[in-house]
């Protein structure tokens, strides 16, 4: 089984507001970086989405240490989600949140013998660090391709959902 090491890493600037997302895949001396945006979200959406897209990047099931800075999402794939999934995705009487992000990630974990483990974040760890930028740089990004009223719009759309 292939061996891969993945970091990942989202962010959010405002909490709802424009997010990005990053990943950072190895295997052996092969290195992919992958990164995307969304107008109106949350950091732990983002979080999510950089897992879930980092894994739908193998085209086979692989051996993967899977790195986060978030305990969000390394705690939710390690402890809560069995419990989650037993009691019909509900914690306590509320849903999960982000329980759509929560059935994709465990969809493509399935996949995988993933390792999850928890990375302080902004701690000069090199691909942590990277990941961090690929997020940053995709909300640059889409911040310079929507404008400030196509934000506005999209948070807007966002509030009422």
């Amino acid at each position: 089984m292939k061996q891969v090491t993945i970091y990942s890493d989202g962010a959010c600037q405002g909490n709802p507001g424009p997010g990005g997302w990053g990943a950072v895949l190895i295997h052996g001396q092969r290195r992919k970086e992958i990164a995307g945006s969304c107008p109106a979200t949350t950091n732990n959406r983002m979080e999510l989405t950089a897992a879930i897209e980092a894994l739908r990047c193998l085209k086979e099931p692989c051996e993967v240490a899977f790195y986060t800075d978030s305990k969000y999402v390394q705690l939710g794939m390690r402890e809560w989600l069995p419990g989650w999934k037993a009691k019909g995705w509900r914690r306590g009487t509320k849903p999960v949140k982000n329980q759509d992000l929560w059935q994709a990630l465990d969809h493509e974990a399935a996949r995988h013998r993933v390792h999850w483990n928890w990375v302080k974040g902004h701690n000069q760890q090199p691909e942590n660090e990277r990941c961090d930028q690929l997020a940053t740089q995709a909300i640059d990004t889409l911040r310079q391709e929507l404008g400030p009223e196509g934000l506005r719009t999209a948070r807007q759309a966002m509030d009422q959902a």
